[in-house]
């Protein structure tokens, strides 16, 4: 291919050639391993491209996104919160921002960090300080039945401290959070969409996580980077148990799963295993890495594994050096083109896509032809390789329509290409007159991750595209240096791509999924029985000591707590255990303690409790928060802590 990383290609709109200079410094240091764009009307591309998707082409189309009082959206949506440590939770199309969903970092609307509850979900310290208090939250993905999701979980990663959380979606609430042992940069995440084991079981039973950095196991500080490794980690989705361990060549960046639960895959930008970026693009092709999950499972059962440092975790070995026999091999390293970044796994189940990001393309390759190399039928992993088709500069990650076209964005061109997977193919085959790229889309500005509606399930509907963009430099109000992202909303229903609505959203958000809002049924009240501790009659209110050990438990029913006062002494160590008897929905109290950096909320039915050192004397107004009744104001009690 000819070197023309410094031309405009020739599919590429007016628009977005102008709007390259926003990508020059990244595209300055990228050039060494850009591979080039050739001319794309000789290659497959699109003779006329798209215009943009302006107001004007929008119309009505538009108007889908603005509903009426009352109405609902008809879409969830899951994003990743960045570096809020949370989850959000959007209606679309509207765009509306509903919830946030604490997990990684404590949260003051809710009192997420302050409960016992939720700080025994989090972790603490001995001295019961929380473990950590910052996060990097990438990747969200929903658990799967039937090839489409099932409404009972979803998961997010912290790519800092390389920890998984489960957000249980009957009540969108974090119930558990696992440590990775012997990871540092948790970046992919997805679960199997069924059991490998048992072809009976045809729902998630296990999350797959992946292992960015590499480094020494155990980690004694090594400085020679040769030596360090990273490791694939399955864990189990009830329990939140790691399972086992996958010892690999190269680094993990995502992971996708296939429908029939026999492989899961992580793209790799750095086979090189290099501590400097020059080392890690030195190589022109980096790799797709697949686990077979079954052989995974039974070398476990057999016993054939070690662990590492003081983890009991099973660990075997994926390494190259291991794989020399197909036959018996873990894992295969498949060839791809420079720093992918993205592998996305196809609605009918036949394909795993790689963006290259330092090459202009796209690498689809068929797991059949995978798993028949794993069964010995198959002489070259380079078989699975059924398209390798060049796109535009700076290919990211890849979104589906249901109806054979992918959707991949553009880093560098600032653009969504939409393209024709089975087109690709006979394009890579030889066929030089099909033209596989059907759109493009301008955005504004560096497109990241996107998701269409229904994307990675069987049940792809091809609605909406959603796509995050990195800048967002002259598409909203200036607030300062920190600007915000900017979330684009498109419309893929027809055969041109339609912009339909930018979103601010406070940085730095990733990855997220869109599903129909009929697959999960949240629940609007707890029930009592599912704490242990409720104090299920404001009789049952009051306050009980063992020496300096106090429990004061009460309730809280509109518009007031079942303690006017309650009396403590001092030193006194205190656990506050407040239920909320209310059941009506959307009646929600809160409870703060004024100088004792205590706030939290219980929802109807819910219980929750603190602990704290009453080392204050004096009197203490300890009030309803979340605005519940005509005399909220009113709703108080009085702590009382005698000197």
């Amino acid at each position: 291919m000819k070197d023309d990383s410094k031309s405009t290609p020739a599919t590429e709109t007016p628009a977005a050639g102008r709007r390259r200079f926003i990508g020059s410094a990244a595209l300055a240091g990228l050039t060494l391993g850009v591979a080039a764009c050739a001319d794309k009307k000789s290659e497959g591309g699109a003779a006329a491209p798209a215009a943009g998707g302006s107001a004007a082409a929008s119309g009505h189309a538009a108007d889908a996104i603005h509903l009426k009082p009352g109405e609902l959206d008809t879409y969830y949506g899951l994003w990743s919160g960045g570096h809020t440590g949370d989850m959000r939770v959007l209606g679309l199309p509207s765009g509306r921002e509903i919830t946030r969903i604490p997990c990684f970092v404590p949260d003051a609307l809710v009192g997420w960090g302050i409960t016992n509850e939720s700080k025994a979900v989090m972790g603490t310290k001995p001295d019961g300080s929380l473990r950590y208090t910052v996060a990097d939250t990438h990747h969200t993905h929903a658990s799967y039945k039937d090839g489409n999701y099932d409404g009972r979980y979803a998961w997010i990663n912290d790519k800092i401290n390389a920890r998984v959380a489960r957000i249980r979606l009957d009540y969108f609430v974090c119930d558990k959070i696992t440590d990775l042992p012997n990871v540092q940069g948790f970046h992919g995440i997805f679960p199997d969409k069924r059991d490998p084991v048992d072809e009976k079981i045809n729902y998630t039973t296990r999350v797959f996580c992946g292992g960015e950095f590499a480094i020494p196991l155990p980690n004694a500080g090594i400085e020679d980077a040769s030596k360090y490794r990273s490791l694939f980690t399955c864990v189990d989705a009830e329990s939140m148990d790691v399972r086992w361990q996958v010892l690999i060549d190269g680094n993990c960046d995502l992971v996708a799963t296939s429908y029939d639960g026999k492989l899961a895959a992580t793209n790799q930008y750095n086979t090189e295993m290099g501590a400097h970026y020059e080392d890690m693009m030195s190589a022109e092709r980096d790799a797709c890495l697949f686990f077979n999950v079954a052989r995974i499972e039974a070398a476990v059962k057999a016993g054939k594994f070690k662990t590492i440092g003081d983890s009991k975790v099973p660990v075997v070995d994926g390494t190259r050096e291991s794989n020399k026999d197909p036959k018996t091999a873990l894992t295969a390293y498949v060839s791809v083109p420079k720093n992918p970044h993205g592998v996305n796994a196809s609605p009918d189940g036949k394909y795993f896509i790689c963006a290259g990001k330092l090459s202009p393309t796209a690498t689809v390759i068929e797991l059949s032809k995978v798993l028949d190399w794993f069964d010995g039928k198959q002489e070259k992993l380079d078989g699975a390789i059924v398209a390798e088709v060049e796109l535009g500069l700076g290919p990211l990650h890849t979104a589906f329509d249901g109806r054979g076209n992918a959707y991949t964005t553009l880093f560098l061109d600032s653009q969504v290409v939409k393209w024709n997977v089975d087109k690709a193919i006979a394009f890579h085959k030889g066929d030089k007159t099909v033209k596989y790229v059907v759109d493009r889309l301008d955005l504004h500005y560096q497109p990241g991750h996107l998701n269409a509606t229904q994307s990675e399930t069987m049940a792809a509907d091809g609605k909406y595209l959603a796509v995050g963009c990195k800048f967002s430099k002259d598409r909203f109000l200036p607030v300062g240096p920190l600007h915000p992202e900017n979330e684009q909303f498109i419309d893929i229903s027809g055969e041109k791509m339609v912009l339909l609505a930018d979103h601010p959203v406070r940085g730095e958000p990733h990855d997220f999924i869109i599903f129909k809002r009929d697959l999960v049924k949240p629940k609007q009240v707890y029930t009592l029985d599912e704490f242990p501790n409720a104090v299920k009659d404001p009789k049952e209110s009051g306050v009980f000591r063992k020496g300096n050990k106090v429990e004061v438990r009460l309730t809280s029913q509109a518009p007031a707590f079942s303690l006017r006062e309650f009396k403590l002494k001092k030193g006194d160590i205190v656990t506050l255990t407040l239920t909320n008897l209310d059941k009506v929905e959307d009646l929600t109290h809160g409870f703060a303690i004024p100088k004792y950096n205590v706030n939290f909320i219980v929802n109807p039915q819910e219980t929750a409790s603190v602990t704290f050192v009453a080392d204050k004397p004096g009197v203490f107004w300890c009030y309803c928060t979340h605005f519940c009744h005509a005399l909220h104001l009113e709703m108080r009690t009085r702590m009382i802590v005698e000197a």
